[in-house]
């Protein structure tokens, strides 16, 4: 019974320390992600903790451009603050690895964005983004003629927005 009510905290506690150590908001698919390559809690359990930190608001929802994204709020880093000697230094240890490998690949996942959508019966709209915090850097919006190429425009734009973005933009500053 205790050790139950001991890893029902240590795993919320976890989750508050992820959050904190990434000092930017994620989207729940991306924090499921990085629990569940790391073997930390299963699915279900892990959304049941996700809503009850939302619910007692150690989480924050932010929506930003249509899209939820969980951050940490306040209270929830001083609740972190207070009891973070709860989580096993082993877990601590393994997620700040992960976090340092993947930190700066979960950012540019964050920032970059690529959609289409069906416009008419056989155009598709791509929208391609780049942003920053809540900011938007940059927009494109375009159309093309099939479904085949709006999603190679998406997948080359996920893979290689680093290069494009500023070729793009020094397409427009003349020095």
């Amino acid at each position: 019974m205790f050790g139950d009510t001991f890893d029902l905290a240590e795993n919320k506690l976890l989750l508050l320390h992820i959050f904190s150590e990434l000092d930017f908001p994620i989207s729940n698919i991306k924090l499921t992600e990085i629990i569940l390559q790391n073997n930390l809690m299963n699915y279900f359990t892990l959304q049941q903790y996700i809503n009850e930190l939302i619910s007692s608001q150690l989480l924050t929802v932010k929506i930003d451009e249509d899209k939820e994204r969980l951050l940490l709020s306040k209270d929830g880093k001083m609740v972190l603050d207070m009891f973070k000697n709860r989580i096993s230094s082993e877990k601590v240890a393994m997620i700040n690895a992960y976090l340092t490998k993947n930190k700066s690949q979960i950012k540019k996942e964050i920032s970059v964005s690529s959609d289409y959508t069906l416009e008419g019966k056989e155009n598709f709209i791509v929208d391609l983004k780049v942003s920053e915090n809540s900011a938007t850097l940059m927009e494109l919006k375009f159309l093309v003629a099939t479904q085949k190429q709006a999603r190679e425009i998406c997948s080359q734009w996920k893979e290689n927005s680093s290069e494009l973005y500023p070729k793009i933009i020094k397409m427009f500053i003349q020095d």
